[in-house]
């Protein structure tokens, strides 16, 4: 019997947009714009936004009424409720549980794995990480569970999942992680991203 095959997703900028970009927008502080589409290392990142959420006195507060004007992406729900209908599926993401849990409602309530904020008062006064390269590791322990994973994301931290999977593509990617990882197929559309996952074993779900 062939391995039965599992999905493994990114979340932010695959199925619902960057929640720090959105932070921004509302806030118009600019250097929350920077994702892990530019920044590799995600300890670096993160310490740099908690400096800039501490300098603007930004609180969870605010970061719970973006999240509440916020949606899945265009087609978004509709892709992940036709994998989920055929394979198994498992979103893994370096985003926060406190911002996930309203957002993963709207996508029918997918199985996450994902991080931990500290707040006090409040604040947010730290982030608490699952394990270190938990998307690589996780994959790594679906594939001795027996199973076949395909995995996509679109940044830098996603890498470490996508090459750790038996198949992996980048969707959504921004240019330069395409360039710098050009045997990685790359998509922009939900049904490119389905067809070649279905593409990756000839007889998919059995």
């Amino acid at each position: 019997m062939r391995p039965q095959k599992m999905v493994t997703l990114d979340v932010e900028g695959v199925l619902i947009p960057e929640v720090w970009v959105n932070l921004a927008e509302r806030t118009g502080i600019d250097e929350l714009t920077r994702t892990t589409r530019d920044e590799p290392n995600y300890d670096t990142l993160m310490n740099y936004r908690l400096e800039i959420l501490e300098r603007e006195g930004v609180t969870m507060g605010d970061l719970r009424d973006v999240l509440a004007e916020m949606g899945p992406l265009d087609g978004a729900h509709e892709f992940l409720q036709s994998l989920r209908d055929q394979y198994q599926v498992i979103l893994l993401s370096d985003t926060f549980q406190q911002f996930a849990s309203p957002l993963m409602k709207q996508l029918g309530c997918p199985t996450i794995l994902c991080h931990q904020l500290r707040v006090k008062d409040d604040r947010i006064v730290d982030y608490v990480l699952r394990i270190d390269d938990h998307k690589r590791r996780s994959v790594e322990a679906f594939r001795s569970l027996n199973y076949q994973v395909v995995a996509a994301g679109d940044s830098y931290n996603d890498l470490s999942m996508i090459r750790a999977a038996n198949a992996g593509a980048l969707f959504h990617a921004p240019q330069n992680v395409i360039d710098e990882n050009p045997d990685l197929p790359a998509f922009d559309s939900y049904d490119e991203l389905r067809a070649w996952i279905d593409s990756t074993d000839p007889s998919p779900g059995t």
